[in-house]
């Protein structure tokens, strides 16, 4: 709950103040290095994907000793993952080495100087080399259930940063100068504040980089688990940045721009739900080592019913109101057909819904199945390309939809199943089913209700949140009384969750 909060928190913070900053820096520095800093970014991350994923590999490996307090295991795994990261970090600072000498040709089209480019891109790769040389052994609080202290020590500098560069931005000369300096100044007081709070809490954290060289074989369990998980990242990377592109493709710029507008919506909803549910990881981790087979079902029952509460009652509201927001935020110009709407809710469905599944698969290590994202990626590519060329944009999103069903919504569940929990499937289809009939049953009472409560039109700000908070109160109500009518898992959940009001209190 802590890790939760504190999560939820933070994001809503920093979700405030990054549209402040936003508006500030086009103010003072202009859409064009706006659109420069974000190019550099994006050119980052796609470094970036050299992680690999030894953090998830090493997070898994950590929950064990973590549970024992085997401090001997805990330091040779992160000192490990130490090796690892500095291996990738001088990966990551070649390839940019290599991708600087083409930013003549990646940015001819910008009317700013040449060095601006250098300059952004420089800044935001001293923070990611931060994170791989000094920073990587965070994963023994987030592997221990203490997410928490990570926002703490660390984000709050981010926030502080933000809120100095709008100043600095707003009210200096040289307001670009200001911007870069302390993005690399805090960006070293963040790692400096991170590394206190690691060594506060765990004192004999001593990794060593040059033994994590000489131990690997020993824990040769981390590079099989890394070389299975690159195959999973690059499914993911596929799934998520090739769908703009093919709906260009069969569209108009104007339609990726309305795309744009819903996924940033719904990009936000996400990272709201993620800030909820990620502080549980380490804990099901927790869970899983001790090994006890009833209470790991149990958990995964009252979770799932938490899980599909929180994804449905976003998205009923979500579908409820989307259309009204993006009126009075842009116009009735950027709206989508029903139709395009209810695809990318039932994406957005299987996206959100998969976490629970994907937690409990991260905590057994089950990576193996490096198959799937690639017939992931293939199935999601071939459909879209096909179906869009035939149906347009709904075509492209039908064809996301058939492949995360295929692939998330039925293997990844009977994937745990069988190799992990070793439970029938039945039951989790038998859990599935139930919710989704009270879901139904849901949507008809609360539409019932909200048709004679909510009867106004949507005209600003103030009705649009006054309706989405009714809505959203009104549906979760219903569909958690039903639940705790119906089904074993919310009361567990319901309990579980008094229980620990009262232990915070």
């Amino acid at each position: 709950m802590i890790n939760s909060w504190v999560a939820l928190s933070c994001y809503a913070i920093e979700l405030l103040i990054g549209f402040w900053s936003r508006k500030v820096f086009l103010d003072f520095l202009g859409s064009e290095l706006l659109g420069l800093n974000t190019t550099a970014t994006n050119l980052l991350q796609f470094l970036n994907i050299a992680e690999l994923g030894i953090g998830s590999a090493v997070a898994f490996t950590l929950y064990k000793p973590l549970s024992q307090n085997d401090f001997n295991a805990i330091n040779e795994i992160i000192s490990v993952q130490g090796w690892l990261y500095r291996k990738i970090a001088n990966i990551v600072a070649i390839g940019a080495a290599v991708m600087m000498c083409f930013f003549p040709l990646i940015f001819s089209k910008i009317e700013l100087p040449l060095w601006y480019a250098y300059s952004s891109f420089g800044v935001f790769l001293y923070s990611s080399l931060l994170t791989y040389y000094f920073n990587y052994r965070q994963i023994a609080l987030s592997a221990s259930q203490q997410e928490y202290k990570i926002t703490i020590s660390y984000k709050s500098f981010i926030i502080i940063k933000n809120i100095v560069q709008i100043i600095a931005i707003s009210h200096f000369s040289h307001p670009y100068i200001w911007w870069l300096i302390l993005q690399i100044v805090f960006a070293t007081l963040a790692s400096i504040s991170l590394n206190v709070q690691i060594k506060r809490t765990f004192p004999n954290l001593k990794p060593n980089v040059k033994q994590g060289r000489l131990i690997k074989e020993k824990y040769s369990i981390i590079i099989i688990k890394v070389k299975q998980l690159f195959f999973h990242k690059i499914g993911g990377f596929v799934l998520f940045q090739t769908s703009p592109l093919i709906i260009y493709a069969y569209s108009t710029l104007t339609t990726v721009a309305i795309y744009g507008n819903y996924m940033l919506v719904i990009n936000g909803l996400t990272m709201i739900l993620n800030a909820i549910f990620n502080g549980l990881n380490a804990g099901i981790g927790d869970l899983v080592a001790e090994g006890n087979i009833k209470r790991i079902k149990s958990v995964f029952d009252e979770l799932f019913a938490f899980r599909f509460l929180m994804v449905t009652s976003i998205l009923y509201c979500f579908y409820y109101l989307i259309n009204s927001f993006i009126t009075i935020w842009i116009g009735e110009n950027y709206l989508f057909s029903d139709i395009i709407l209810l695809l990318l809710v039932t994406n957005t469905f299987i996206m959100m819904m998969r976490g629970i599944v994907d937690s409990f698969i991260a905590a057994y290590g089950l990576f193996k199945d490096i198959w799937a994202p690639i017939i992931e990626a293939v199935l999601n590519l071939s459909l879209s390309i096909i179906l869009g060329y035939f149906y347009g944009i709904q075509g492209v999103l039908l064809g996301v939809n058939i492949s995360l069903f295929l692939v998330i919504f039925i293997w990844k569940p009977y994937f745990l199943f069988k190799k992990g929990l070793q439970i029938s499937l039945l039951h989790y289809i038998k859990l599935y089913l139930i919710h989704i009939l009270v879901f139904i049953f849901s949507v008809y009472l609360t539409s019932n209700m909200l048709n004679h409560l909510l009867c106004f039109e949507v005209q600003s700000y103030v009705d649009f949140f006054r309706k989405a908070i009714i809505s959203f109160f009104i549906f979760s109500l219903v569909e958690v009384i039903l639940l705790y009518l119906i089904t074993d898992s919310m009361k567990l959940f319901v309990k579980r969750f008094l229980k620990l009001i009262r232990l915070v209190k």
